[in-house]
């Protein structure tokens, strides 16, 4: 019976400690993703190396983050000839819902999907468990900080980028 708690104490700190490991923070690489983009291709998040890259997962469904599009919308032409990018994760499960948004939103940054909802490899990984969540990356791929918006933002990205 002692054996057994403490195979079970082992078993329930090691897991701990994976999860911890695996809690995206700042100063670590972006995990990859690789999902696909509205026409179908795959799009991977490392192909953005070089870029100062806001990964930004999102769904249609999500309020906040329809709003948090029309911010992006005055943000992204002001800085992507300058090396920014916008990588844009939909949990949605319907692609038909996606793509409505897509243009409704008129959004022209890199989208992708990522169907299944927070039970994604791609969400679990990124502990994606409120939406929006996002992640600023810098050119080296190194996360910088998270949930940045509006303001602050913008702050960010003129000191990433100017750098």
């Amino acid at each position: 019976m002692r054996s057994r708690k403490s195979f079970l104490l082992v078993l329930f700190s090691f897991s701990f400690l994976t999860t911890l490991q695996a809690q995206p923070r700042q100063g670590m690489q972006a995990y990859e993703i690789a999902l696909p983009a509205v026409n179908g291709d795959t799009i991977r998040l490392s192909s953005l190396k070089g870029k100062v890259v806001l990964l930004d997962f999102w769904a249609s469904w999500c309020g906040p983050c329809r709003s948090s599009n029309k911010l992006l919308n005055k943000l992204y032409p002001k800085y992507k000839d300058k090396g920014f990018e916008i990588f844009a994760v939909s949990m949605d499960n319907e692609k038909q819902d996606w793509q409505n948004a897509i243009k409704k939103d008129k959004i022209n940054w890199l989208q992708v999907n990522a169907p299944g909802g927070w039970e994604t490899p791609t969400a679990l990984q990124w502990r994606v468990e409120a939406l929006p969540t996002s992640y600023l990356i810098d050119k080296e791929g190194r996360l910088i900080a998270m949930d940045l918006e509006g303001k602050n933002l913008e702050k960010a990205l003129k000191e990433l980028i100017d750098k």
